[in-house]
C-alpha cells in the first residue's frame, strides 16, 4: 500500500513539473523566430498565432496538423488548430514551426471570428533539415532557411494584414500540390 501511495505522489509531482515544459515550448519557439530576424514583428504586430510544431506528410494525398496559441498585444487570448489537406504529387514528411503575424485589429478579428482559411494555390517545395522552409499560405508566406538553430528570414512584410513565417524542424518532402490551411480558434 505504501508503494502505491508513493507511486501516485511521484506521478502527481511529475505532472506539476512537466506542465511548465508544455508552456515553455511557446517561449522557445518565439525565441527561435526572434533569432531568425523577426523580433521587430513580435513588438510591432497587433497580434500573432504561434505554432511550435506542425507535422506534414503525404503520398499523393497529404495533410498537416498543428496546435498553437493566439496572442493579442502580447497577451495570450486563446488556442488555435491548423489543418491542411493537399492533393497532387507529394512524398515524405516534415515538421516545422510557424508564426502568423496580424498587422492590425481587423486582421486578428478575421482570424479568430471562426473558421479561417488561407486560400489554396499551387506550390513546389523541397524541404530538408538544412534547406529553405516555407509553408505556402495563399500569398502571405515567407520562408526561413536552415534548421531551427540557424534560420534566417528571407522575406518580410504583410499581405492583406498577415505575414507568415516557417522554420523547418526536420524531415524531407517533395511536393507539387494544391491545398490550403484551415484554422480554428477557441477563446481562452
Amino acid at each position: 500500500m505504501n508503494f502505491i501511495l508513493r507511486t501516485a505522489l511521484l506521478a502527481l509531482l511529475i505532472s506539476f513539473v512537466s506542465s511548465p515544459a508544455w508552456a515553455d515550448k511557446f517561449t522557445e519557439t518565439k525565441k527561435m523566430f526572434e533569432g531568425a530576424g523577426v523580433s521587430d514583428m513580435f513588438n510591432s504586430a497587433y497580434g500573432y498565432a504561434l505554432f511550435p510544431t506542425i507535422g506534414k506528410g503525404g503520398i499523393v494525398v497529404g495533410g498537416a496538423f498543428g496546435k498553437g496559441r493566439v496572442y493579442e498585444k502580447n497577451a495570450y487570448i486563446g488556442d488555435t488548430e491548423m489543418s491542411q489537406a493537399t492533393i497532387g504529387f507529394q512524398l515524405g514528411g516534415v515538421g516545422f514551426s510557424q508564426v502568423i503575424f496580424f498587422e492590425d485589429k481587423r486582421s486578428l478579428s478575421e482570424f479568430i471570428k471562426g473558421n479561417f482559411e488561407f486560400g489554396a494555390e499551387a506550390q513546389a517545395t523541397v524541404l530538408t533539415a538544412a534547406a529553405t522552409a516555407s509553408a505556402n499560405t495563399g500569398g502571405s508566406s515567407a520562408g526561413a532557411s536552415g534548421g531551427k538553430n540557424n534560420a534566417k528570414v528571407t522575406k518580410t512584410g504583410y499581405h492583406k494584414g498577415m505575414a507568415t513565417y516557417s522554420i523547418t524542424k526536420g524531415g524531407a518532402m517533395f511536393e507539387v500540390s494544391l491545398g490550403g490551411q484551415r484554422f480554428t480558434f477557441k477563446k481562452r
